[in-house]
């Protein structure tokens, strides 16, 4: 969700902050503010609104000089996007600044607390009750690391908290539980920040802090431990992509060019898992054989996108396994008491490794004893840390809010799955060996076919542009065409802010029909022709032109017959029908993000999101 960026070196710490910071801009947010520890104490600037407001602010009001800083942008949770409500919070005697993301549940209690002991409050967050409590902490202790911890023993809730306190210079510190934090370690320079694309233009060195950890940056040194001061171990790591991979490129907008690399992402994600021969190999899972041959019931959890990966899943999941496969919104999956036990796996699919709703499902599905195989693409994230075993998807970073080349590279995680699990109990190499050869020789060519798509949707771009004054447009499709219809819809909601739905295209003369009006644009994604639904499908289009709809039709090359209906046709490579999501979901992401644009719209930025949810 929001971004936190912290800064110890030699380096003008301000000017590290606002950097790291536009890196994490792609996160959401609607304020922004910095600390830094200068000799006469504590500096700070803070502003409503974009990044540039803070700049402005800076410009005019120019910060001391000082080599160690902590920033922020914020996303609105208590207290409206506001310069008072944007962090650093201080406390009373301003020597105290801290920045968080996260949810202080018992923040009410503590703030009335405080208000007894005669600390007064400058804004309505929660956040200022840490700033508060960490002097207090301070003062009885005299070591900011030592307070940290005995502030975050008090704290319910899912929170990172960074703070500094100007009587230790050269010094920050920070907390994590349940929200994401993680160290660059540079040369003579260490970094804290919520995603490393803050730091990657200054170091691919990283160290993974865990949960309920503390760290302490100072010259030369860090130190992590857990809440109560024991040693902790820690993960260092190398970021497997550089700062060129966080820029645009050239492109006018980070969706277009994540677009454009979801064929080599797609790519990435396959080297070395299946081999030119067509044989699968993810011993990297480490879930034992014998494990998925006992596994009776197969759950998969994940919002928003992710959740359409796993709908696609389930279809690959249940052809190639035999094993009956559930696909559950994460945010309702543990409210319904589901029948989870130790015969259960239950797939976790997030890209961020954060996503809060994903992350307390999974805890619920281990404490009845499932296996849980995380699908994400951020290695070191909470998630995976947590699953019994995890499936990294190699998408690189994506810096738009609205997915894209994550949900295909998730999408190709989740047909590994389907083959392992097929594979390890004998199901995908006897009822459907021809099937599976074909679809891990088609894989292999899959970053071709995308590039084909990619280099054709011209058309598609004209046709968005065309619809820029449209209100609504209905998205229609069966089988596995059903989750790209959803995607599709999903997508123009996110970015153009219109009406947008995708239905079952079998549903539609069971309510949604009555939507079809007069030049209403309707995007009907075909199965290959020999597909059983094909002439289903074929008869839909026919119905709702007939009620005066605008057809849009995503369809395979020298499918003839839905020429006649179609009044605007996309063509799309012949691929295996288990495989044609990957196909069609591209020209629907075109479609959203030239829409989007012809309409005025921040495509990067939608209004009201963030990339990575990591609040329930």
């Amino acid at each position: 969700m929001c971004g936190i960026v912290g800064y110890v070196g030699r380096a003008s710490a301000a000017s590290v902050i606002i950097s790291g910071l536009k890196r994490l801009e792609y996160r959401g947010y609607d304020s922004s503010g910095l600390a830094v520890l200068t000799d006469g104490g504590l500096a700070t600037a803070k502003s409503a609104g974009k990044l540039a407001n803070l700049e402005d602010l800076l410009r005019q009001r120019p910060l001391p000089g000082g080599t160690t800083a902590i920033g922020h942008t914020r996303w609105a949770t208590h207290g409206g996007p506001t310069s008072a409500n944007a962090h650093p919070h201080l406390d009373n005697a301003k020597r105290v600044a801290v920045v968080h993301n996260g949810i202080i549940e018992n923040f009410a209690a503590l703030r009335a607390e405080l208000a007894e002991r005669g600390h007064e409050m400058a804004s309505e967050t929660d956040t200022e009750v840490v700033a508060h409590l960490l002097a207090e902490h301070f003062a009885a202790t005299g070591d900011l690391a030592e307070a940290m911890r005995g502030v975050c023993r008090r704290l319910d809730g899912a929170f990172t908290l960074v703070a500094v306190h100007a009587d230790v210079p050269d010094t920050v510190v920070g907390a994590r539980r349940d929200s994401p934090l993680v160290v660059g370690v540079g040369e003579g320079e260490y970094f804290l920040a919520s995603d490393v694309a803050a730091f990657i233009a200054h170091t691919r060195e990283a160290i993974e802090l865990g949960q309920d950890q503390v760290v302490e940056l100072r010259p030369g040194t860090v130190t992590v431990t857990d809440v109560h001061g024991e040693p902790a171990e820690v993960r260092p790591y190398t970021v497997d992509w550089d700062v060129s991979a966080a820029e645009k490129g050239g492109y006018d907008q980070f969706m277009l060019k994540e677009i454009a690399e979801q064929p080599k992402a797609v790519a990435d994600t396959l080297r070395g898992r299946i081999d030119a021969e067509g044989n699968l190999t993810l011993d990297e899972i480490g879930l034992a054989a014998h494990v998925l041959r006992e596994v009776d019931k197969i759950i998969v959890v994940a919002c928003g996108t992710a959740f359409h990966a796993g709908l696609i899943a389930r279809y690959a999941i249940e052809r190639w396994t035999r094993v009956p496969c559930e696909v559950e919104l994460a945010s309702e999956f543990r409210y319904r008491h589901p029948i989870v036990d130790s015969r259960s796996l239950v797939v976790a699919i997030s890209q961020s490794g954060e996503t809060m709703d994903t992350l307390m499902a999974l805890r619920h599905a281990r404490e009845a004893g499932a296996k849980v195989l995380a699908i994400c693409n951020t290695n070191g994230s909470t998630i995976p840390r947590e699953s019994d075993a995890v499936l990294y998807t190699h998408a690189g970073p994506e810096v738009a809010v609205a997915s894209t080349k994550a949900f295909l590279t998730q999408v190709v995680a989740c047909y590994l799955v389907a083959l392992h699990v097929g594979q390890a109990r004998g199901t995908a190499d006897t009822a459907w060996s021809g099937d599976v050869a074909t679809v891990k020789r088609e894989l292999l060519g899959m970053d071709k076919l995308l590039s084909q798509v990619v280099e054709a949707m011209e058309p598609v771009r004209e046709l968005a542009r065309s619809l820029r004054d449209k209100n609504t447009v209905l998205f229609l499709g069966r089988h596995l065409g059903y989750p790209v219809a959803l995607e599709g819809a999903l997508k123009l909601k996110e970015l153009a802010y219109m009406h947008a739905e995708g239905f079952a295209a079998g549903e539609l003369k069971h309510g949604p029909i009555a939507l079809i009006e007069q030049d209403l644009p309707v995007v009907v994604i075909v199965p290959r022709e020999d597909s059983p639904l094909h002439d289903k499908i074929v008869s839909t289009i026919q119905e709702i032109r007939a009620r005066g709809a605008r057809t849009i039709v995503v369809a395979e090359d020298g499918d003839k017959a839905v020429v006649p209906y179609a009044d605007h046709l996309i063509r799309t490579p012949r691929t295996h029908s288990m495989l044609q999501p990957l196909i069609a979901t591209v020209p629907l992401q075109v479609f959203a993000c030239e829409l989007a644009t012809a309409r005025g719209n921040e495509v990067d930025q939608p209004r009201n999101l963030a990339k990575s949810v990591t609040v329930e």
